[in-house]
């Protein structure tokens, strides 16, 4: 009698526990088609709710699975996971805040899915998780399979003027930012270079390079490249011809004239210098014909006396 008693107490105290877990109405969100460039990797956004609250991360276990829910791509025990799938899945997100972002690395062509997700829950203390699972299958990833990398953009004014500050953007779109694309540009400068990741939202990211530098004369008609690497050795390029103008410069008109205006001067000096000289040997003989006239006068009166 004391020993039924106890199993009552017992179902009754799992009932307790479970009943509020299994009344609750669960719902997942995971994003229905996202890009996945073959041998790179893969980032799958996933989230999940239960009106019931937050259940702590050791209560829970995640699988995702292929339509088949036997046929797991990803959980904790990897004997159970198929072979194709082994050490090339990860779960990202911590189940205890309703994360359950999946990470499938070194993508092969034939990984497009579909892909779902499944939680268990733990209501022993023997870890072994109940047989009421919370499959949601309508809620599940279509990878479309990418064999050449996204192409980079390259945004940039037409025209670059010599001395003055110059911009140049290099944007690669991406779905993986657990490992996104390095970028590298073929302009051997030491300015400044400036790296954003943006969310784009449903799975899609987006990284930016910004490089910034000072043209030169000598840089006109310049070829400038900027390199996309993706995680898996493949990379994209493009490329943009750099066109200098030269700063504006008044030496051909400053030049000139100061040449005019100084041979100007020197020849109003010299001319007055000439006229000066001149003025003084016209009253240099003009003194020494006074001079005379007065010899001749003197000779003349002699003469008469």
């Amino acid at each position: 009698m004391e020993k039924e008693r106890k199993m009552m107490m017992l179902c009754l105290l799992l009932a307790a526990v479970c009943s509020p877990v299994f009344s609750d109405e669960w719902r997942a969100s995971v994003v229905s088609q996202i890009d996945a460039l073959v041998s790179s990797c893969v980032v799958v956004p996933c989230t999940f709710t239960h009106s019931g609250g937050t259940l702590p991360g050791s209560r829970l276990r995640g699988l995702w699975h292929k339509q088949t829910k036997e046929e797991l791509i990803y959980y904790e025990d990897q004997t159970k996971i198929l072979d194709n799938f082994k050490d090339r899945t990860k779960m990202l997100g911590q189940l205890g805040q309703g994360n359950c972002t999946l990470e499938m690395t070194q993508v092969r062509n034939h990984d497009n899915g579909p892909f779902c997700f499944r939680v268990e829950i733990v209501i022993d203390e023997t870890n072994k998780p109940t047989k009421e699972m919370f499959s949601f299958v309508e809620q599940c990833v279509t990878l479309n399979m990418l064999l050449d990398a996204p192409k980079p953009t390259l945004t940039h004014s037409k025209t670059a003027y010599e001395g003055k500050p110059y911009t140049i953007t290099c944007s690669v779109t991406h779905t993986c930012p657990s490992h996104p694309p390095q970028i590298k540009w073929s302009l051997k400068t030491t300015e400044d270079i400036t790296v954003i990741h943006k969310n784009q939202q449903s799975g899609n990211w987006e990284v930016q390079s910004i490089l910034t530098f000072v043209p030169k004369e000598k840089d006109d008609h310049t070829e400038i490249t900027c390199t996309a690497e993706f995680n898996g050795q493949k990379t994209s390029s493009d490329t943009v011809t750099l066109y200098v103008k030269r700063a504006e410069s008044y030496n051909h008109i400053i030049i000139p004239a100061a040449v005019g205006i100084g041979t100007a001067l020197v020849f109003g000096v010299f001319c007055i210098f000439m006229a000066k000289k001149y003025k003084n040997r016209i009253i240099e003989l003009q003194n020494r014909d006074g001079s005379m006239l007065n010899r001749l006068r003197s000779l003349s009166r002699r003469g008469r006396r």
